[in-house]
Formats: structure tokens, C-alpha cells, sequence
């Protein structure tokens, strides 16, 4: 029969009317088959293109933070900087009231200039006794010259025919070589004493110096302590993390603000299973979530020398108790290789998912 013949059925009212034509369900069949055949391509394609990269979504960017403490006790006077506010090495931060290490530095100052004089007045004395010393030295030289004339006097005596001198001429001579013994002798001994107190002025003179370079020291850090007083930039970052205000009390060792370091990179704990073929050099797509419009570049730089269970506070100990195998993770350093790094405000923190491209 023709595909225009149309069956004529009566209706209610007595009138005869087309019959409705079976829906054609061909078209959905062929559409239900084109989106599965670009699924698959789609997902075939996915795949050949995954197996090219190993990824994961528990990374983040990272950095370096120092925190800046107080090394001594005082009140802040003032601060010098901005909340976030970028700054340099050595610029100054942060002034803390200084008058009481001032007073202190002028005091051991002053303890300082005692000793100096101290240890001149020593070595005057040294000199002093070494004067004392030569005199007694040429005294003792004079004596000896006295006792050798005596000597003389008294052997010449004991030679000639004592008829020929008095019994007063001889005892005179021998008195006189004795004397003169004695003198000798005396000298001797002064010698050795002024010697003695040499010495003693050179202990004097050691004791002196201990004195002042214990001074020195004190004075040194005195000044340190007073240097304490102005907090400087160690490094070049941004201030963060403030928890001074001008007018608080600080203590040493507070700690008063951080300072996050310009250089940044990308840690990404990657599971145990995925480590085979991921090498330092390799390149790396970095998605970060706080700038979706932007694929960063970088690459591997290094491993960790460790998973991060055996860093952690609390590491499992597996050889105890029943054992359940846990895949771990370990962390790798991703550095940028990317100008536009520079122009973002990427923070410690922030959510990467990093596509390492292992072929």
C-alpha cells in the first residue's frame, strides 16, 4: 500500500478522520550514538594524552617565612612599616625604647675607662721597679769593685812581715774586706728583691688587662643589647602576620611579625606509586586555584629526603600491633620557570594541581 494511504476510522460523531503515523525513532538512536562515539573518543583521547603526565591535587605553593622575635625587654616606641607592606634587607621595622640600654652602655663605658687606667698605672709601675732593679744591678757592681780593692788590701797586709805594719793597719784591712763582703752580698739581695717586685708589678700588669678586656666585653655587649633596640629586616619580603602594636611591652623571644620571602615554589605531595617516572629537570604545568585563567610553567628541582609520615610529630611505628599498608606520600619541590609569576600575588598556601610531563 502507498505511504500516503491513510486509514479512515470513524470517530464519535459519525465522521471519518486520518489516522495518527507511528513516530520514526531512528534519529534518536543515531544521536544517542554520536555522543557515545564522541565520549569515547573523548575519553580515548584523554587517556593517551594522561598517560603522558602524572599529577595530583595535593600541592601548594610555598615559601620561605622568618619570623622576627625581640632579643631584648622594653616597650615599643614605634613602628615603621605597613600591614603586608613589602620591605628590604636592613631597612628598620620596628624601635623599641633604648634609655635603659643607654645608661648601661655609658656605665660599663665608664668601667671600661677605670680598667684602661688601671692597667697604665701597672705598667708604670713595672717600670718603676725595673729602674729599681738596674740601680741595685750597678750597686751591686760598685760593691763588688769595693770588695775587690779590699781583697786586695787584706792579702797585701797578710803577706808583709808584720813587723813592717801595726796590728791596727791589719785588722783595719781585714774589717774592711769583710765589710765590703757583706756590702756585696746586700746588693745581691737588693737585686733579687726589686726582681721580686718586677714581677709582682707584671702580675699586676696581667691582672690589669684581664680586667680591661673584660670591660671590653662588658662594653660590647652593652652595645649589642642597645643595637637590639632597632628590629631590621633580616631579609627581603613581605610583613605578615603582625601581633605588635606600638606602646605593647615586649619580652625577648616574642614573637612580633613574619617575613615571607619574595622566592616562590610549588610542593606537591605525590603518592609513593606515582614517583617511577618523575625526575629533577622535568617540566611541570602548574593550575593554580587562585588564578584559573593562568597554566604556570615550571619544573622539578628536587625530593625530599623523606615521606612526610617520617617527618611528622607523632611517626607510625609499623612494627608494633597489625599492620595495614598505607600508600605514602612524598613531598617534591617544584620551582617556577615563569616571568609571569611576578605579576600574581601568590601566596604561601594556595592550591596548585601540578601536571609533571614524564615523556
Amino acid at each position: 500500500m502507498d505511504d500516503l494511504t491513510r486509514d479512515v476510522r470513524p470517530d464519535t460523531a459519525g465522521e471519518s478522520r486520518p489516522a495518527a503515523r507511528p513516530p520514526r525513532r531512528w534519529p534518536r538512536f543515531v544521536i544517542g550514538g554520536l555522543v557515545l562515539l564522541g565520549v569515547a573518543a573523548g575519553g580515548a583521547r584523554y587517556w593517551l594524552n594522561a598517560r603522558h603526565f602524572e599529577t595530583t591535587d595535593d600541592a601548594s605553593i610555598d615559601a620561605y617565612t622568618t619570623q622576627i622575635s625581640s632579643r631584648v625587654a622594653g616597650q615599643v616606641t614605634k613602628l615603621l612599616f605597613a600591614d603586608n607592606q613589602h620591605v628590604e634587607a636592613g631597612q628598620t621595622l620596628l624601635l623599641i625604647d633604648p634609655r635603659d640600654y643607654q645608661a648601661r652602655l655609658d656605665q660599663v663605658r665608664g668601667q671600661q675607662a677605670s680598667a684602661e687606667a688601671t692597667l697604665q698605672q701597672a705598667q708604670a709601675r713595672v717600670s718603676v721597679q725595673q729602674a729599681a732593679v738596674d740601680q741595685a744591678a750597678a750597686n751591686v757592681r760598685v760593691a763588688e769593685a769595693d770588695l775587690v780593692m779590699a781583697r786586695q788590701d787584706y792579702e797585701r797586709y797578710q803577706r808583709i812581715n808584720p813587723g813592717a805594719v801595726t796590728r791596727q793597719q791589719v785588722e783595719a784591712a781585714t774589717a774592711a774586706f769583710h765589710s765590703d763582703e757583706a756590702k756585696l752580698e746586700a746588693s745581691r739581695q737588693t737585686v733579687g728583691g726589686a726582681q721580686a717586685q718586677v714581677r709582682a708589678a707584671q702580675a699586676q700588669v696581667l691582672a690589669a688587662e684581664a680586667s680591661l678586656k673584660q670591660a671590653e666585653a662588658n662594653t660590647r655587649a652593652a652595645e649589642l643589647q642597645l643595637s637590639y633596640c632597632t628590629i631590621v629586616a633580616p631579609v627581603t619580603g613581605m610583613v605578615t602576620h603582625r601581633t605588635v602594636s606600638a606602646g605593647n611591652y615586649v619580652n625577648p623571644g616574642q614573637a612580633l611579625f613574619a617575613l615571607v620571602q619574595d622566592d616562590r615554589w610549588v610542593t606537591a605531595n605525590f603518592k609513593e606509586t606515582q614517583l617511577a617516572r618523575i625526575r629533577p629537570g622535568q617540566d611541570v604545568d602548574l593550575a593554580v586555584d587562585a588564578v584559573a585563567s593562568v597554566t604556570f610553567h615550571g619544573k622539578v628541582d628536587s625530593f625530599q629526603g623523606g615521606t612526610g609520615t617520617a617527618f611528622s610529630v607523632l611517626p607510625s611505628e609499623n612494627a608494633t600491633g597489625n599492620y595495614v599498608k598505607i600508600v605514602q606520600r612524598l613531598p617534591v619541590k617544584i620551582v617556577f620557570d615563569d616571568p609571569r609569576v611576578k605579576d600574581y600575588p601568590l601566596a604561601p598556601g594556595m592550591s596548585v594541581v601540578p601536571s609533571v610531563r614524564v615523556r
